[in-house]
């Protein structure tokens, strides 16, 4: 991640952010196989996709970018980023760990990485209130996440939309956040920084 915030410090998108991170990795194994979007349990009626997936090491990789509105440009490219859903990026980050462990069930695979990327200082800063719907699934630094992880019973269909299924974790994961990237005040998303959690087997 620090390599690549050398030269890309900003993505257009998730799909941007997994393509430049599969390329930079090549490069430093060009002998090594790299698939994106792989699918590990392909007879299953509910696929599941690994957004970067190394056959001859056995390591997965899953992403998140998450933004929030920020202009910039950079070596002549501009970028014009939009705030998204933090509260589903938050439960998705955590659901991408679930994922991962369940590939346990593959004895070919050695390690499994989640990342969350975001400009969001929300993300980091935990301002949610015990209340919220998504506080179960803030990601505050130095949290340790474990165990099975869901919304209130009370709250209403709007609010927990895209989160209804609970998040079920084998093993416990300390969070930490590290810089990514500053192009900029914090408070109006020029700061980027991230998550990279291990899965443990």
């Amino acid at each position: 991640m620090n390599d690549l915030a050398r030269d890309r410090p900003i993505f257009h998108s998730e799909a941007d952010f997994q393509h430049a991170l599969a390329w930079r990795i090549h490069d430093a194994m060009p002998d090594g196989r790299v698939r994106l979007e792989y699918k590990p349990f392909p007879l299953e009626r509910k696929r599941m996709h690994l957004d970067i997936w190394f056959p001859d090491i056995g390591v997965a990789m899953e992403l998140k970018y998450s933004t929030r509105n920020f202009n910039y440009e950079h070596d002549g490219e501009y970028f014009a980023l939009k705030t998204g859903a933090q509260d589903l990026a938050r439960y998705g980050f955590l659901k991408d760990i679930q994922r991962l462990e369940r590939l346990s069930e593959l004895p070919v695979t050695r390690a499994g990485f989640a990342i969350l990327l975001t400009n969001d200082p929300d993300c980091w800063n935990h301002p949610l209130k015990p209340t919220a719907a998504s506080y179960a699934f803030r990601l505050r630094e130095g949290r340790k996440v474990k165990g099975k992880m869901t919304v209130p019973a009370d709250a209403g269909p709007g609010a927990i939309m895209g989160m209804e299924e609970p998040i079920c974790l084998k093993n416990s994961y300390e969070l930490r956040w590290k810089d990514y990237a500053d192009l900029g005040n914090e408070a109006d998303g020029g700061k980027f920084r991230y998550i990279a959690v291990q899965t443990a087997y």
